[in-house]
């Protein structure tokens, strides 16, 4: 399949913008949209994909993340100060990951084992989140700098939810890697911020 595409890249980056929402959404509140965090999740788990939407088990996948792309990048201003950081740290940490073969590696078994968990319990299952969650805090913890999830402490002291937040972190660093594989960079956003936003709305319709 051809990556470099617009429709792609929109795709992938809506991907980011999902985990970023997610992780909000469950710092702030403790819970978050469970469709949106399965297709997340599962993206994760999804190693042979016939197209880029499949990732996320097709559009509607990324159904939350095309919207909140929409409006990040509808206003001249940051809608969301907050995801966009979030977003930012991801794809630098992406790119950092990508020039340590042997965190790959352990993140590949990490995340092998947690699809064997899966086929038994389903993506959700909370032993297939704490497995997700240790693979990113062993790995991707580790490299500088670390990001910072601002939220509830009540929420952010309660070990399911901060399963959640790094299993879902650790998709973020998947769609990132997803991004860059279909051409995008920091420069592709700045100079087609508004055909993206204008192709994330168009792939809303065909939901």
């Amino acid at each position: 399949m051809a990556l470099y595409t617009l429709t792609n890249q929109t795709i992938a980056l809506a991907g980011i913008a999902q985990t970023c929402s997610l992780v909000q959404q469950l710092a702030t509140a403790g819970a978050c949209q469970s469709t949106a965090l399965e297709a997340s999740i599962g993206s994760l788990l999804k190693i042979d994909s016939d197209s880029v939407a499949d990732v996320y088990g097709g559009l509607a996948g990324v159904r939350h993340g095309l919207e909140q792309l929409q409006t990040q990048l509808g206003s001249r201003t940051l809608a969301n100060p907050e995801q966009a950081r979030y977003a930012a740290q991801l794809v630098y940490l992406q790119k950092r990951l990508a020039g340590k073969p042997e965190m790959l590696d352990s993140i590949r078994a990490g995340v092998g084992r947690a699809q064997a968990q899966a086929e038994h319990f389903g993506v959700l299952h909370e032993n297939v989140l704490a497995n997700l969650a240790d693979v990113y805090h062993s790995t991707i913890s580790t490299l500088q700098p670390r990001i910072m999830v601002q939220g509830d402490p009540q929420h952010l002291g309660n070990q399911g939810t901060v399963n959640k937040i790094r299993a879902v972190l650790l998709a973020g660093i998947r769609s990132a890697h997803l991004w860059r594989q279909c051409g995008g960079s920091r420069w592709k956003l700045l100079l087609a911020r508004q055909k993206i936003r204008h192709e994330a709305q168009f792939l809303l319709t065909q939901i």
